[in-house]
């Protein structure tokens, strides 16, 4: 084993605090570092794993230097991606789908949402990344590591390597391979299950939406004709916690009966990377479905209906949504204005939007997309 060492200057301060309990130094000190193991060549996500004082940063070294984003105060933290694109994937690939945060000033950020944004500036081909998930709340260290995971696999990231004195990400990073500075065995970890979460989803009182209002990405309104739900979610092992809200519009007369259409979805910070706003929207337009009524959805968040056009997802999944009438299309604020309704966001004079329908997997009807009423 590689063995490293420090030397520094024995003064007066140090004599005072050590000498009390007996502790002779000179002013050196050896450390017993970590072999680099040998790791799969070709893998895309590894992960050094033990306590504070093993060997964990030594040996993260080896394996390259991290670096240090530099943020500008007064740019947003889109700004400081490459572009619109670079910017979108990557802090949606942390989970960090807000996207007021994305235009916000970097240091007005919580600590979670700085550690996810500082997150997605790292991740890379032979990334490291030392103290992962040290900083922040532990469902924030479950979820950025699932939302990790996702994008290292989506975008075919190669050789990344994080450092953590946290065992509980491991099943929610599920690493290619994962080193134990405790007992310097290397263990295979893609084949770990991910823990379950159990959601629910209750009505609820539209004044719930107060707590949730703040973390919508275009608009802090809802409908007073609106149904409400709320969402929770218990991981294994763990209590019940709030974790989102769903709302849920009567269409218009005049244009399809007995049709209904989503109003707001949102899941707090803490929980996003989880995929957890896509499971929710989906229980609710279950139930929309099971008592008769046909449900619709129209988002121009990307994440959102990224998730609904994504034909390789939807095939392998009991949830459903097939394109309706504009989806794809691009939709002008002209129009959006002419209704009474805002732009609180800038988002441009041009949104894209992704409009679906809902439908039960043994249900799926083999017809055109369906041109709502006007």
């Amino acid at each position: 084993m590689p063995i490293f060492s420090s030397k520094v200057k024995v003064d007066s301060i140090t004599k005072g605090v050590s000498q009390p309990f007996e502790y002779k130094f000179d002013g050196s000190r050896t450390f017993t570092g970590w072999e680099k193991p040998e790791v799969p060549s070709n893998f895309r996500l590894g992960l050094i794993v033990g306590p504070s004082g093993s060997g964990k940063s030594l040996l993260l070294k080896e394996f390259g230097k991290e670096t240090d984003p530099r943020w500008t105060k007064g740019e947003s933290v889109a700004s400081h991606f490459r572009d619109v694109d670079d910017a979108t994937n990557r802090l949606t690939g942390v989970g960090l789908n807000s996207i007021p945060t994305w235009c916000s000033d970097f240091q007005v950020l919580s600590t979670g949402e700085q550690f996810r944004a500082n997150l997605a500036r790292k991740i890379g081909d032979h990334a490291v990344i030392d103290e992962f998930t040290s900083v922040v709340d532990r469902n924030v260290a479950k979820a950025a590591s699932c939302a990790l995971r996702r994008y290292v696999d989506k975008h075919d990231v190669k050789g990344m390597v994080l450092a953590s004195c946290h065992e509980d990400i491991i099943p929610w990073l599920q690493p290619d391979w994962y080193f134990t500075t405790t007992d310097g065995i290397l263990h295979d970890g893609r084949l770990l299950r991910r823990p379950p979460i159990t959601l629910r989803i209750y009505s609820c009182d539209r004044s719930v939406w107060r707590m949730f209002k703040s973390h919508h990405y275009f608009s802090q309104n809802l409908s007073s004709s609106c149904y409400s739900y709320l969402a929770t979610a218990e991981f294994e092992g763990a209590k019940e916690e709030v974790v989102g809200f769903v709302a849920a519009l009567p269409m218009p007369s005049g244009t399809l009966r007995n049709a209904w259409r989503a109003h707001r979805t949102v899941v707090l910070p803490d929980y996003q990377g989880l995929g957890i706003g896509p499971r929710i929207s989906d229980g609710v337009a279950q139930m929309m479905v099971d008592s008769g009524r046909r449900y619709y959805s129209r988002t121009s968040h990307p994440r959102f209906g990224g998730y609904r056009n994504n034909p390789e997802f939807q095939s392998n999944s009991e949830y459903k949504w097939v394109p309706s009438y504009g989806n794809l299309a691009t939709r002008s604020l002209k129009r959006i204005r002419s209704k009474g309704k805002q732009d609180p966001n800038g988002m441009g004079d041009q949104r894209m939007c992704f409009s679906h329908e809902y439908v039960a997997c043994w249900k799926v009807p083999k017809r055109a997309p369906i041109k709502l009423g006007k």
